[in-house]
Parts: structure tokens; sequence; C-alpha cells
């Protein structure tokens, strides 16, 4: 097994890194100069990324709070989790339920190295991290298996990360086999850039130019047919901003889903 010293020694601070990136548009300080660069490039063409991605994490808070008190749900898968932000999802699920357990994933070597940051917990819950890719579902579920019971519901996250998967139809077979393991009562919630505005493509063309790996958007419709055999949460398929709030609308859009 790498060490998380080992893996963090192979990164190269001079190649631009999504989560780090996203880190940097949300205010944090784990990033570097070229990541910086690279965001100062995309806002130059999108001045209100860095505002989009605050909205984007406030409907993570909103739909978690919404599985825990509303569908009852007290287990959560988070994959793609980025670097610990305010408001990482077991904060917001433990503080309305104390008992709930969170397995995050990432294959990020810097996230992998300020994990201990996601790891406190609640005495009654718990947090676990795993270093696997996306692309990899069955060790995702393996490992998940530690502290998550995968016979009771389970809510799956992928906030801002199915964009990084080209074809709808592997993204959909990903989707597909994260459930398909999963009881009656799980949920999937995510929210992804849309195609629905020039100032989205021409940012999102230049990321693709920079930064690593690629991001790809997806319309709404296309959006909607991830969630094929689920049963969508009003208000479906929306911009994270009208996901029970009412703010303005962006282009990232947003859903929560039931599996029968």
């Amino acid at each position: 097994m790498i060490s998380v010293a080992e893996d963090v020694s192979r990164l190269d601070t001079n190649v631009p890194e999504t989560a780090r990136i996203w880190n940097y548009l949300l205010g944090g300080t784990d990033n570097f100069a070229a990541d910086r660069a690279v965001g100062d490039q995309i806002m130059s063409t999108l001045p209100q990324l860095a505002d989009n991605a605050r909205l984007s994490r406030a409907y993570l808070t909103r739909a978690v709070r919404f599985l825990v008190l509303e569908a009852g749900v007290r287990q959560f898968l988070d994959i793609g989790t980025g670097l610990p932000t305010a408001d990482n999802t077991h904060q917001v699920a433990q503080a309305a339920a104390p008992d709930a357990r969170v397995v995050y994933v990432d294959n990020d070597p810097l996230v992998l190295a300020h994990a201990r940051e996601l790891l406190t917990s609640t005495p009654e819950g718990a947090t676990d991290y795993v270093h696997e890719d996306l692309r990899d579902p069955e060790a995702i579920l393996r490992a998940a298996a530690r502290t998550l019971d995968l016979h009771q519901p389970v809510a799956l996250t992928l906030m801002g990360v199915l964009g990084h998967i080209e074809s709808d139809d592997t993204a959909r077979s990903i989707l597909v086999r994260l459930l398909r393991d999963l009881p009656s009562g799980s949920y999937l919630a995510m929210y992804d850039g849309a195609d629905t505005d020039p100032a989205t493509r021409e940012a999102t063309r230049i990321w693709n130019v920079s930064a690593n790996p690629k991001y790809h958007l997806r319309s709404p419709e296309r959006i909607v047919h991830l969630f094929e055999g689920l049963e969508l949460v009003h208000p479906g398929v929306v911009p994270v901003t009208r996901w029970r709030s009412d703010g303005p609308q962006i282009s990232q859009y947003c859903a929560v889903g039931r599996k029968p």
C-alpha cells in the first residue's frame, strides 16, 4: 500500500489539479501558483465562478440535510470529496443526526494528505477515507463496507464529479454498479456543470486546456438520463440554486433521486 508521504511526494505543483483549483475558488489555501493562475484565467471569462462554487457547496448542505432529516438516511458515500472546506458532508450530517456514518472517496494525493481533517466524528457516528478512483466502483464498495452497512440505505453523493467522465454510457455504468448493491431507499445526490450558457462553455474550454483531469459539460436533459431508474425528488433536475432554494439561475445543475 502506498503511504501518504510516498503519494504526496508524487505531487507536481506545476500541473494544475481540479481539487486545488476548486479549493482556490472556494477561498481555501490548499493550492499552488499553477492552480491559482488557471483559476484567475477562468474567472476572467466567468467572473461569477467563485460565487457559483460557493452556491454549489450550499446545495450540498441542503441536500445532506434533506437526506438526514426528511429521508431518514444515516449513511453517506461521498465520492470525489475534494479538499476539506467548510460544511463537509459529515459535519452537516452529524449536526442533524450524530449517529450518521460517512465514507469519503478521492484519488487526489493532496486530498489524501488532508484526509485526517475529514476523519473527525461525533462519538455516536463514524467517518472514513478511501483512496480510490471513481472508475473502480467495486473497490470503492469493498472499502466502504468497512464503515457502512450496505444492507441499509446509503446516500451516494457525487458533487461536481461526473463531469470528469466524458461518456454518458460510462457515467451511467458507474452509477448502476454503485447503486446495484445498495438497498431500496438509497439515494443518489449530485450536481455538475451544464452547457446552458456560452461563458461557462468558454471557461470549461480554458480549464481543459490547462488543468487535469478534463471536465465535460452536460445538458440538463443528459443529467436527467443519469437518474434513469430512480425516483427524482421534487423539484427534479434544476440549477443548484433552485433546489429547495430561490437563488439566481446558474449553469450548475443538480438532482436527488431515490432507489425504489
